[in-house]
């Protein structure tokens, strides 16, 4: 009857107090337990099943806390008393004043006790109550209520959380089996650690030494451990049979899992010192030294020292490189090649490009079919171009290979590969020449594009993997072209002819050169946006990583394009038209600040007030359209730190430059900021290429890609195989929009799928045969176009005016181009159904067509149930329509 009460009540929140104090008095020890059980379940059902968010007096607490004092009872009402403490934890605890007459003291004495009960469901439930009075209630630790221990709770709570870690790892696993409970708990205690680093990441340091000293202890041979005072004979941990293998290394992963998650918080925080770095370099050194460890486990804990996380604290990354290069050299010996491959994969994401290029090395040359080794050839190309271009920096302090230590193999890839950096670098006291590097970068990249398209059946294959090539490649390519220009052998000369010879049109030659690089750059920044939007469930990482490339292209376009922060340079209206050629924006200053400043504004406060006072009107943009369709906000942290101290050079040098030139006649203005100017954008890409690159994770992801096929159809009923109209007048479209590759959820997930249609004149077709051709041909090559950028941008701007309700803002346009060449477009909305399917239709204003067949260009995007912008790339032909001739005259 207390049951059936309890659930009638439970749907009327007025009731609920009135059914506590009824359940209460069966709570006592006068009744019996079974009757207890009973009114517990009832106030489990009230508080934590039906989450009731009544008020709660000291009376119904001291009540549940008595059940814990007895523990002759069961531990299942145990467990339940934790439960329903937990939540009215949760409820009450904003409302300190009601804890003040508790004696908080002897709570917190008896969830410890709990905490190291045998039950781990008891003991965690308890840990969970700990962990969130440490997040929210510490913050009142100077009241003498919360004075309880001599350290603070949430160190009390980490030091309970690892007592359970250890002795949940005495529970060896049936060696026949592994135990999916015991790695479940695992992390649930690894979780709550995670949540306190979150809220105190001052601890840090302490949780990653704790992890460390754990990690001795699990690897430490059985005759060390028996030396301890504190470890019996009989807690002696027996892991080094190869019986409890599979256990180890599940364990180890779970644990580098947990290590890299804490860094990143930690990352977040602003809180990666000198003394974490420590603690990690000697948690990898207490597993170097455990014997029972496989080599895999060493390779992927010695690659966490290379993350761009720590920075400079990494006083020699060479060094740090060859030590993970032996544990790899040592894996590969064992014929290990998934774990070898999985390391590889690790190394890329870590930015270790030596590792990576060896592993991948090796493990192409044991291949068998045609498909893996030119996959496994295209990451060794593109993987020595980037070990090339990180060891360039290092090559200027000497043959760095010399004292090298290792296997003869490693030493000889060493040599083979990398050899000359070193050589070149001896004797010469000059910076490296980064030109030469970076062209055969680019080389190497676009060799990788080729070598990975002699596999792909399908245009679709590979989408994300060839897209990102293009983007390093053309991202490689624009900046060499840039040092090209600004050739370290030829500055001397160049300086003297500005500044002796004064000439004004070899310096307007230059400026418009450095133009045409800023209007590149910038595009290439928002095509990174691009690629961060259209690939649906693409992890965190990978979206951080794109995002910086994305923050470090607009860094370089607004460096190049200095000329455009000078308007009173004789020439500047002169290279406004040059803007006009590259871009559909004449105003390039405007475009570049609002740019980089959008990406700045949840990072740096003080560099975003600067680009503020650059921008004509002195205010701060009103739209950042790439952060909301790019669904990644960068965040400040040590991984953008290299990229924000050069935003704040190359800022604070223009605002420099431009009071400089605020006092110089204007005959002498040009000569002064090319001069400048080439100075700063020198520097700037010198800086540039000394910032660490990492692959994304999603780029070993080859699944296939989301995408939208597109069907069109005349509206004309008489004529249903081609689509065709009249000379002079509108083309009328029914459509459907197909998701593909699409799960069901995210299906069932979207609101709105949007596209745009659109064509031009020069889009004619001059043959029938070439008419088939581009019907055939699949459009899921988005790096060969040349308006994906922008055609996503219009597409973006009006779901962006739909969804604020704008009214005024139309569907249909014509716009026209520097050669004439208009173009007509019109937006489609559909309503999605269940199987991401949606019905439109469309008219196009083709009237001022001339006769001839005409494609259709077309790029669609979705809102998901979050309100988050996808773009969703086109898998299928381009449609196809003739322009006849009218029938009447």
């Amino acid at each position: 009857m207390l049951v059936s009460l309890s659930k009638l009540v439970s749907k009327s929140t007025s009731l609920i107090s009135e059914q506590v104090d009824v359940l209460l008095p069966y709570l006592s020890q006068e009744n019996s337990w079974q009757m207890r059980e009973t009114a517990l379940k009832c106030l489990h059902l009230l508080f934590v099943k039906e989450g009731c968010c009544s008020p709660v007096n000291m009376h119904v607490i001291k009540a549940v806390f008595s059940i814990l004092h007895e523990l002759e009872l069961p531990s299942v009402m145990h467990c339940g008393a934790l439960q329903i403490l937990h939540k009215i934890f949760l409820l009450t605890l904003p409302n300190l004043p009601s804890f003040e007459k508790l004696e908080f003291d002897h709570l917190l004495a008896i969830l410890e006790n709990a905490a190291q009960s045998p039950i781990m469901s008891k003991c965690l439930a308890a840990l969970r109550i700990l962990t969130d009075i440490s997040s929210k209630l510490w913050a009142r630790k100077n009241s003498e209520s919360f004075a309880v221990y001599s350290s603070p709770l949430p160190l009390r709570v980490i030091s309970l959380v690892m007592a359970q870690l250890r002795s949940l790892v005495k529970q060896l696993p049936d060696p026949c089996q592994t135990s999916s409970r015991i790695f479940h708990e695992i992390k649930s205690l690894l979780k709550l650690i995670l949540q306190l680093v979150g809220e105190h990441p001052d601890l840090g340091a302490t949780v990653l030494g704790e992890i460390g000293s754990f990690i001795k202890y699990f690897g430490t041979p059985n005759e060390n451990v028996l030396a301890s005072k504190h470890i019996a004979s009989s807690e002696v941990l027996d892991f080094e049979g190869d019986m409890y293998q599979a256990f180890r290394s599940k364990l180890l992963s779970h644990i580098h899992r947990f290590v890299a998650t804490c860094l990143q918080i930690l990352n977040e925080a602003g809180a990666i010192t000198t003394n974490v770095f420590d603690k990690v370099q000697l948690l990898v050194k207490h597993l170097h030294h455990g014997r029972i460890f496989d080599c895999y486990t060493w390779t992927i804990y010695s690659l966490l020292l290379h993350s761009r996380l720590f920075g400079i604290l990494i006083e020699h990354p060479f060094k740090q490189e060859l030590a993970t290069l032996e544990h790899a050299c040592k894996m590969l010996s064992e014929r290990d090649n998934w774990h070898s491959y999985k390391a590889g994969i690790y190394a890329t994401n870590q930015g270790a490009w030596i590792t990576a290029t060896f592993i991948f090395a090796e493990l192409m040359s044991r291949v068998q079919s045609e498909s893996c080794y030119c996959w496994f050839k295209s990451l060794v190309q593109f993987s020595h171009s980037e070990a090339k271009l990180w060891l360039s920096p290092l090559a200027k302090q000497g043959s760095f290979l010399e004292g090298s230590v290792g296997t003869n193999e490693l030493l000889a890839f060493l040599k083979d590969n990398f050899g000359e950096l070193g050589q070149d670098a001896a004797g010469n006291d000059d910076v490296p020449n980064y030109r030469d590097v970076l062209v055969g970068a680019y080389k190497n990249v676009c060799s990788s594009i080729e070598t990975l398209e002699r596999v792909i059946i399908s245009r679709k294959a590979f989408c994300f993997q060839r897209w990102f090539f293009s983007l390093r490649a053309k991202l490689l390519g624009a900046v060499g072209e840039i040092l090209e220009v600004l050739d370290t052998s030829k500055q001397e000369t160049f300086s003297i002819i500005i500044e002796v010879q004064n000439s004004a049109l070899t310096n307007i030659k230059c400026l418009e050169k450095f133009t045409q690089f800023s209007c590149r750059l910038n595009r290439l920044a928002k095509e990174f946006n691009l690629i961060n939007s259209s690939f649906i469930g693409m992890d965190c990482e990978s979206l951080k990583i794109i995002a910086r490339l994305a923050l470090s292209c607009s860094l370089l376009a607004f460096s190049a394009g200095f000329p455009h922060f000078f308007p009173n340079l004789p020439a500047y209206k002169y290279l406004r038209t040059c803007v006009r050629e590259h871009s559909q924006q004449s105003n390039l200053s405007s475009m570049l600040l609002q740019d980089l400043l959008g990406r700045l504004l949840h990072i740096d406060h003080e560099v975003s007030m600067d680009l503020c006072k650059l921008l004509d009107n002195g205010g701060c943009p009103t739209k950042c359209s790439h952060l909301q369709s790019g669904n990644y906000i960068l965040k400040s942290g040590h991984e953008v730190k290299d990229i924000l101290d050069i935003i704040r050079y190359a800022v604070s040098t223009v605002m420099h430059l431009q009071i400089e030139t605020n006092r110089i006649q204007n005959e002498a203005i040009i000569s002064h900021v090319t001069k400048n100017g080439v100075e700063l954008l020198l520097e700037i890409s010198r800086k540039w290429l000394q910032i660490p690159f990492q692959m994304p994770k999603q780029f070993f992801n080859t699944r296939p890609i989301i995408g939208s096929e597109l069907f069109v159809y005349s509206t004309d009923s008489r004529n249903q195989s081609q689509i065709t109209v009249s000379s002079g007048l509108h083309l009328s479209l029914n459509l459907c929009l197909q998701l593909r590759n699409a799960s069901p959820e995210l299906s069932l997930g979207l609101t709105k799928l949007y596209c745009v249609l659109y064509s031009r004149v020069s889009f004619q077709k001059q043959s029938h045969g070439e008419r088939n051709n581009e019907e055939m041909e699949s459009q899921c090559q988005p790096w060969e176009s040349e308006e994906i950028v922008e055609m996503n941008e219009k597409l973006f701007q009006y779901v962006t005016e739909c969804a604020k309700k704008t009214t005024s803002y139309g569907k249909r346009f014509r716009d026209d181009d520097m050669n004439d060449d208009q173009m007509v477009y019109e937006f489609v909305c559909f309503e999605p159904n269940a199987k991401g399917q949606g019905f439109s239709s469309c008219v196009l204003d083709v009237s001022h067509f001339p006769v001839g067949c005409y494609r259709v260009e077309w790029y669609s995007c979705c809102i998901d149930n979050e309100g988050s912008y996808w773009s969703v790339l086109p898998l299928n032909s381009r449609p196809v329509f003739t322009v006849q001739e009218s029938l009447f005259v």
